[in-house]
């Protein structure tokens, strides 16, 4: 038997509240939009490939519930693209623009097109 020890990890610090309350409006808003179109809990489970027990969860913003299991419930709500789109710049002018005010002059351009 080998004496290996695990080295040990830093523990991971707790999430901003900005972050846990977007988690939790987010959560809520798949919950209203399960309730407004009628499905029950383990229809909506089902359909997303999850327990009902983590769907519980996302309805909940639960961090600790990984990002797949978020993107199933959204697929199974037909709503994927919606996942797809957040992270597009064209949808962030305004950062954008204060990223390249930041870049030199000389190398600054316009949006790419």
């Amino acid at each position: 038997m080998s004496d290996r020890r695990q080295p040990l990890r830093k523990p991971i610090p707790p999430l901003p509240p900005p972050i846990l309350e977007s988690l939790a409006a987010f959560g809520a808003g798949l919950r209203n939009l399960r309730l407004a179109r009628g499905l029950p809990t383990t229809y909506a489970a089902a359909r997303a490939s999850v327990s009902r027990s983590t769907l519980y969860k996302i309805e909940r913003g639960d961090p600790g519930v990984a990002l797949g299991a978020y993107a199933r419930v959204l697929g199974g709500y037909g709503l994927l693209e919606r996942l797809e789109r957040l992270p597009d710049p064209r949808r962030d002018r305004a950062e954008v623009a204060r990223e390249q005010s930041r870049l030199p002059q000389r190398i600054r351009h316009g949006p790419q097109t």
